[in-house]
C-alpha cells in the first residue's frame, strides 16, 4: 500500500512481545541525514516505548545505504543481537544510480536476515523527493523508524 494512504506511525500494538531483554541494533546511513535522524529517532522512541531498555539499543552509523547490508551482517552475526534496524533514505535524482542503490541494498538486507535467521529489518526510504522523504521521516505520513522498531518487535514475536 501506498504510504500517501497510510500512516507510518499508526500500528496495531496488540499482540507485541515483551522486549525489555532483547538486544537491537540499528544502523544508520549518514547521507541524507536530516531524513535519517528522524527515522532513528522515531525507532529509537518506539523501542523505549514498548520497553526496550536504552542500553540494549546498539546504534551504529554508515556512510550511505548502500552500506547498510555490510553493518547489518556485522550485527547480525553477533549472537547477542536479536534484531537489526537498518536506516537510510535513497531519494530518485537524474541518473540511474537510484535503481541500483535501491536493488542492491534492498537485496542485501534481505539476504543477511535469511543469512541469520533473524529479523534485519529495511526501514529504508526510496522516495521521489527530498518533500516525500520528510513526509515519511516524521511528517505527514508518519515515521517510517516507527514502522520499522514495530517490524522488529513482531518478527521477534513470531
Amino acid at each position: 500500500m501506498a504510504t500517501s494512504l497510510k500512516n507510518l506511525s499508526q500500528y496495531d500494538d496488540a499482540n507485541l512481545i515483551e522486549v525489555a531483554d532483547k538486544k537491537f541494533g540499528i544502523i544508520v546511513s549518514e547521507w541524507n541525514d536530516e531524513v535519517t535522524e528522524s527515522l532513528y529517532n522515531g525507532a529509537l522512541e518506539t523501542l523505549l516505548t514498548h520497553g526496550a531498555s536504552r542500553e540494549n539499543i546498539l546504534r551504529k552509523n554508515v556512510p550511505g545505504s548502500f552500506e547498510l547490508p555490510l553493518a547489518a551482517q556485522w550485527l547480525a552475526q553477533r549472537d547477542e543481537i536479536d534484531a537489526v534496524i537498518c536506516i537510510g533514505c535513497v531519494i530518485q535524482g537524474e541518473t540511474r544510480h537510484f535503481d541500483f542503490i535501491c536493488q542492491a541494498v534492498a537485496q542485501g538486507i534481505t539476504d543477511v536476515g535469511l543469512k541469520y535467521n533473524k529479523p534485519v529489518i529495511f526501514g529504508v526510504l526510496t522516495p521521489n523527493t527530498q518533500q516525500q522523504a520528510l513526509d515519511r521521516a516524521g511528517g505527514k505520513h508518519g515515521n517510517k523508524g516507527d514502522e520499522a522498531a514495530i517490524t522488529a518487535i513482531k518478527m521477534l514475536g513470531f
